[in-house]
């Protein structure tokens, strides 16, 4: 988590994003979102953390983002891996539809399998730590 932490919160910078706070959706980008709010503290640079529900639950505040996020704020949806860019896109419309400004994609792995390119079709600047090639990382059938 420090790693990662560290990474994501440099990878923010260089992006020259300055976002109030960071999440995804849960349970994938949860770890990844903390780790770098945890990076984040102390910096210049400080973010808070928030998850972004599937589906909003019938009891408790029923909200589908949850943790320190309010309407207005510039974030960064988080992903852990990019596949489809699927988990992303739920997670920027549930954020845009709560007031949120997305201000980037941050992924720890591109799988290059066709989502960074959806999502940067969709106008949205993405921004991975590392990909599958260069994990020398393989499909199986």
């Amino acid at each position: 988590m420090v790693l990662i932490g560290r990474m994501g919160l440099a990878a923010i910078r260089a992006a020259g994003w300055r976002p109030r706070a960071i999440g995804g959706l849960t349970l994938g980008a949860d770890p990844v979102a903390y780790a770098i709010a945890a990076a984040s503290y102390g910096s210049d640079l400080r973010m808070d953390a928030f998850s972004v529900r599937k589906e909003a639950k019938p009891h408790g505040t029923g909200r589908r983002v949850e943790g320190n996020f309010s309407a207005g704020d510039e974030v960064v949806v988080v992903e852990d891996v990019i596949t489809t860019g699927g988990a992303a896109r739920t997670a920027i419309t549930v954020l845009e539809g709560a007031g949120g400004k997305v201000v980037g994609v941050l992924a720890v792995v591109d799988r290059e399998q066709g989502g960074r390119g959806v999502l940067e079709g969709a106008g949205l600047q993405v921004v991975v730590l590392t990909t599958a090639s260069e994990l020398d990382l393989q499909e199986t059938a």
